[in-house]
């Protein structure tokens, strides 16, 4: 324990007042999963946010108030380095002491590999869809069963594959311009928050460290967990709903952030114009996406709001695609618990509304 910490509780003893155990000082890297610990932890604490709502978690400059967060930190959630390769040292740095959990470690996390076509072919998501589902449902079913055991072993395990799922932002652009975009063979898609069943499993891997710091709001974590996992399985029967009238429909995203998305409701694109957000299409690229869609009639074109729209107006030029705004992070939702199933909803609103 720090001197400071060590100081307050050592004060509030002396003082008389109620016992109580220090709530843990929690840190987590973007929006949508600070929203998922800010549910577990309601009514406890409330847990920082590193990189701020409408920002790239791909290349961000701490603040001093972020920092501080990091060296305060009990606690660390975060998606891991494939998302967010400067946080790896960031981390090792200003948060030594702290437990850190990459939640793309954690078990039960079901990982997508990367997609390295323009076009995405039905057995793309063939190949994942059954059976990840399958395993999906199994690992949710464990969790639920075994939520007060849950997840009580990660807090060494943060540094032990620190730069396993690197490689997600270093595209040559020499393979993009010659059909190939070279991701790092091994690694995952690191936006696997998009997944509402990974997002039920993470909230129990959340309340176990929470609990492992914490013993004291333990029960508060757990219930916490167990509530949010029944607002997403809700949730998850609303985007079902919403989709459900235009799944014939076809659509392109802006990037290849919404796989999860797509393998947990069954709702494939048809191809994505960047790979990454992290880098630029190619022309030939642009022509192979324009070609779909005048060939495959595709109904919509979406666009993300952090990137140049000049880019979607290029690829919707000479069609009768219409175009929608998808945004994967929630920048223009207020940060908190309530931000997660917002985030989603969205999703599948904005895919209905364009199609």
């Amino acid at each position: 324990m720090s001197r400071k910490r060590l100081a307050l509780s050592l004060t509030v003893t002396l003082m008389g007042g109620a016992a109580f155990a220090e709530v843990p000082q929690v840190a987590v890297d973007i929006a949508p999963v600070h929203s998922l610990v800010a549910r577990v932890m309601e009514g406890v604490g409330t847990p920082d946010l590193i990189v701020q709502p409408g920002a790239s978690p791909h290349e961000y400059s701490l603040r001093p108030s972020e920092a501080k967060a990091l060296q305060d930190a009990d606690l660390v959630f975060w998606i891991g380095s494939g998302l967010t390769p400067w946080l790896t040292d960031t981390i090792a740095t200003l948060a030594p002491d702290a437990a850190v959990t990459a939640l793309l470690e954690a078990d039960g996390t079901i990982e997508l590999e990367f997609r390295e076509n323009a076009l995405f072919e039905a057995h793309d998501h063939e190949e994942h869809g059954d059976e990840d589902h399958a395993d999906h449902e199994d690992d949710h079913k464990d969790h639920d069963d075994h939520a007060d055991e849950a997840h009580n072993d990660h807090d060494e395990k943060h540094d032990d594959h620190a730069g396993e799922e690197a490689g997600h932002d270093d595209h040559d652009h020499e393979d993009e311009v010659a059909g190939h975009e070279g991701h790092d063979h091994g690694a995952h898609d690191p936006h696997a928050w998009l997944s509402p069943k990974n997002a039920m499993t993470w909230l129990n891997v959340i309340a176990g460290q929470l609990s492992a710091a914490d013993p004291d709001n333990a029960g508060t974590y757990f219930a916490n967990a167990a509530a949010g996992r029944t607002e997403i399985e809700t949730l998850i029967d609303e985007v079902k709903a919403t989709l459900e009238p235009v799944r014939k429909g076809q659509f392109i995203v802006f990037h290849d952030a919404y796989q999860y998305f797509e393998t947990d409701f069954d709702f494939p694109a048809a191809g994505a114009i960047s790979l990454s957000d992290a880098s630029d299409p190619s022309p030939a690229r642009i022509a192979e996406i324009q070609a779909r869609i005048a060939e495959e009639s595709i109904d919509c074109v979406l666009a993300e709001p952090q990137f140049n729209p000049g880019l979607v107006a290029t690829v919707l030029d000479g069609t009768e695609a219409k175009t929608g705004i998808l945004d994967p992070l929630g920048s223009d939702l207020e940060p908190g618990s309530a931000l997660y199933p917002q985030l989603i909803g969205n999703l599948s609103a904005a895919l209905a509304d364009c199609m």
